[in-house]
């Protein structure tokens, strides 16, 4: 039913809709329930465009057995809701009375049918509502429901109804757009293609949402390229969070030098090639690490053995007693191992030298007077006439001594022996 179009019932009463109906005969629900044998009460009452018949409850009240009273509509499907149209029962002379039962009451929308998971479209009061009400309500939903209340610990304006009171809704239209993706008060016009789920405001066409990567009323404007996972507020476009390396509310600004990663919460380690800045967004040092350090951000010192930028040079193995030679320099801190020199220990010791330090001078009696070994101070070439290696002299001079307690010892068995 679109707007201008006026629909006769059999009662005479003509109908001018705005927008579709909605709720004309979709199925509806209430309680309390009131006994009703010939079901002239019933839910679907309110729903048959038919003034002269009206849904009621069972009574609520502070002397009734019930509190709470509600009646629902299940429209059949998710719909762009626009206004909701009540007319309440009225009695001849007792207006001021029927408008007092109904005083108080609310209306929700709903997707899921509970009133716990509801949008509060209205809710009466403290004045008396009138007996036709009309509320905008611009909502996506299935469900619209009715709830009112009247509890004994609660005090109630003047001219409410609280006794015992029952509901009589007459008609409830509520009306709207059956196609979730059209606004306009014929049904007509497309939402704009950018909105999220392709749904917008009933009367403007704004979109209620965007899709990622663009807001603004018609989501025809693109969010700030440092977004985190490119989403921004629809209104505004301010950022939700910033990709790493970047603050503010739109995510324009560079974290300050030193700092990096999310929110620019992480302090550079400070170990870049040259005192250089780390990267803003990830915290490496895109120069290379200073001497010494290694790793993605130049969080680590070089293993044993290394030195140097990234850790990339090999210590020379000779410091002394195997210590780790300097790992930013790659000297030997500690000193040399015996046959080297110089400040990485990368040189033997020169001709003729010797040792720890090279301290030592060789005994210029190597044959063909060659020099001797630079870390031990032998002659690997053997010796010149009437020299021997001292090395052999000691070993001779040991060897005697064990031959000359054994001839002691074997002199003495005999004389004994004998």
């Amino acid at each position: 039913m679109i707007l201008n179009q006026c629909i006769l019932y059999a009662t005479g009463l003509c109908f001018t809709f705005a927008y579709d109906d909605l709720s004309f005969k979709a199925n509806a629900s209430q309680s309390p329930l009131v006994l009703d044998l010939r079901n002239e009460y019933e839910a679907n009452r309110a729903l048959d465009r038919n003034k002269a018949t009206c849904m009621r409850t069972a009574d609520i009240g502070t002397r009734a057995l019930h509190k709470t009273t509600w009646w629902k509509v299940d429209l059949g499907g998710v719909y762009s809701i626009y206004d909701i149209n009540i007319v309440f029962k009225n009695y001849e002379q007792f207006e001021n009375r029927q408008r007092g039962r109904f005083a108080g009451f609310s209306l929700y929308v709903s997707i899921s049918g509970n009133i716990n998971n509801s949008t509060l479209c209205y809710k009466d009061g403290p004045q008396l509502p009138p007996l036709n009400f009309t509320k905008t309500c611009v909502e996506y939903g299935r469900y619209v429901i009715f709830y009112n209340e009247r509890k004994d610990e609660v005090g109630y304006p003047e001219g409410y109804q609280y006794y015992t009171m029952n509901t009589e809704l007459c008609e409830v239209i509520v009306k709207g757009c059956k196609n979730p993706h059209v606004f306009g008060t014929e049904c007509n016009i497309s939402c704009p293609v950018t909105c999220k789920y392709k749904t917008c405001h009933i009367q403007t066409g704004a979109c209620l949402d965007c899709d990622s990567g663009v807001y603004g009323s018609y989501c025809n404007l693109s969010c700030p390229a440092n977004c985190k996972h490119n989403t921004c507020s629809t209104p505004n476009g301010t950022c939700f969070s910033c990709k790493p390396g970047f603050r503010g509310l739109y995510c324009r600004t560079k974290c300050a030098d030193g700092w990096h990663g999310v929110n620019c919460s992480q302090q550079c380690v400070g170990h870049c090639k040259d005192g250089a800045v780390c990267n803003h967004v990830t915290g490496g040092c895109g120069k290379g690490c200073d001497a010494g350090w290694t790793g993605n951000t130049c969080e680590s010192q070089c293993k044993n053995g290394t030195y140097g930028n990234d850790c990339t040079n090999k210590c020379n193995g000779h410091c002394l007693n195997d210590s780790p030679c300097n790992k930013q320099t790659g000297n030997c801190d500690r000193g040399c191992s015996p046959g080297y020199t110089d400040s990485d220990c990368s040189k033997e010791c020169p001709p003729y030298y010797f040792g720890v330090n090279c301290n030592n001078e060789c005994s210029g009696h190597c044959d063909k007077n060659l020099p001797c070994d630079h870390v031990s101070g032998l002659c690997h070439s053997g010796c010149q006439d009437g020299y021997m290696d001292k090395f052999f002299v000691e070993y001779s001079m040991h060897s005697w001594k064990l031959w000359k307690a054994l001839f002691f010892a074997m002199s003495s068995k005999m004389q004994h022996d004998m």
